[in-house]
């Protein structure tokens, strides 16, 4: 028999003042407020309920519809069973580490030491993760462009520091509008985190791009890191990694994964290269984090490196469907062309209907869309009102592509769509 005084099912748990301020404090877990990936789930069930019999399209999913190539679920199979893979990883195997490094020299010409320039991550999110603990501090800042990926910055919260946003704006072809920044906000900043080809907006870095940040970098003193999980999904031209850019590696790092480029998503591996020491640093922050990817998923992570033609199957698939997509959504009105990588298709949200009804945000009209049509997409509000459409359905064929792509103009020619 317990000894004390219970708390009334209604108060509060005595841990709830002992919350950290980063997650909420005292009020964690009491908020109203409802994350948009909430509010779209919500609205498919919503469509389901209302019509059971019509199917949803589901252009929101961001992850890669199809498992990895057999030869690299095939090589997993063989390594499981290998009593030299059972234990802890660490920072990484050898084998995966070469792996990458003759990757990077054949895809983009950059030249790696394996031994001192690359480590191995648990996905690149845990990399974008540990990265703030290596240089932020109290009051420091991150700099980082939106919309996109927000576990730096989060991260940058977490250490006491703060984000400087930069909109990647239509007028700007996406690109962060680096003279806006004030010299204040210059002084404080650590790190500066890129993200190209860019997600949701589609766009692609150029060297002239590069190079000016190198120089901003050096004047005023930052480490960049280029978040590269797109950059196999090139449409434009050939993938540029930032890190083949002369003095690149003096200033950063560039994160990589296999889960777009090699339908690997669930695998959770990648990696972090660039300049030694930031990967020193990243390798010590990681090393009291986790203890390494099975050894085994490394190995088949080599094992896909070292074979061109899975990306470029990849490739080729999303850039067909992308293809479609934009063909379709021009027939209802949406200006839009094929990004220039990502699987994600960026486009200005219809304004409202023909019918009276108007969208005052881009989340307007995706609930609307969900709702009445159940078509499914990722609304944008961050720079302007965009939805993210993305073409990581699930389809069996191209015939199954394309009657996907009929029944969405159906559904959208049913009701014009104003722009």
């Amino acid at each position: 028999m317990s000894s004390g005084v219970a708390n009334p099912p209604s108060a509060d748990p005595y841990f709830q003042q002992l919350f950290a301020e980063r997650i909420g404090g005292v009020n964690y877990g009491k908020g109203t407020e409802i994350y948009k990936f909430e509010k779209i789930k919500r609205a498919k069930r919503k469509a389901l309920a209302d019509y059971p019999e019509r199917r949803l399209v589901d252009f929101g999913i961001g992850e890669n519809d199809s498992m990895a190539a057999a030869s690299v679920r095939q090589v997993m199979h063989t390594e499981v069973d290998r009593p030299e893979n059972r234990g802890y990883a660490d920072n990484g195997v050898a084998d995966f580490k070469v792996a990458v490094a003759k990757f990077m020299q054949r895809q983009f010409g950059v030249e790696l030491d394996p031994n001192t320039q690359i480590n191995h991550c648990i996905g690149s999110k845990t990399a974008l993760s540990m990265l703030p603990a290596c240089f932020i501090n109290p009051g420091d800042i991150t700099m980082m462009t939106v919309p996109g990926y927000p576990v730096a910055g989060t991260h940058t919260k977490y250490y006491g520091g703060t984000v400087h946003r930069l909109p990647l704006l239509a007028e700007n072809n996406f690109y962060p509008d680096f003279d806006s920044v004030t010299p204040d906000v210059w002084e404080r900043t650590k790190l500066v985190v890129l993200n190209y080809p860019n997600s949701p907006t589609g766009q692609v870095a150029t060297v002239d791009f590069y190079k000016r940040v190198i120089e901003l970098a050096h004047k005023h003193q930052f480490v960049v890191v280029q978040d590269a999980a797109h950059i196999l999904l090139t449409f434009k031209g050939q993938p540029l990694s930032f890190l083949s850019v002369p003095g690149a590696m003096d200033v950063g790092v560039e994160v990589h994964s296999l889960s777009k480029g090699f339908d690997m998503i669930g695998w959770r591996i990648g990696w972090v290269c660039g300049n030694p020491r930031i990967v020193q640093a990243f390798a010590d922050v990681k090393d009291n984090c986790d203890s390494g990817q099975f050894a085994a998923i490394q190995r088949a992570a080599a094992a896909a490196l070292g074979d061109a033609s899975i990306p470029a199957a990849i490739n080729a698939k999303y850039r067909r469907r992308l293809s479609k997509l934009v063909q379709a959504l021009k027939t209802c009105g949406f200006e839009c062309e094929v990004p220039g990588g990502s699987y994600f298709l960026y486009t200005k949200a219809p304004k409202g209907t023909k019918s009276g009804l108007v969208f005052k945000t881009a989340e307007d009209a995706s609930q609307y869309l969900i709702v009445q049509h159940s078509i499914v997409t990722v609304p944008w509000d961050d720079a302007g009102a965009f939805l993210r459409f993305s073409v990581t359905y699930e389809a069996a064929d191209e015939k199954a592509e394309d009657e996907l792509m009929a029944e969405t103009v159906k559904r959208l020619q049913a009701d014009a769509l104003t722009f």
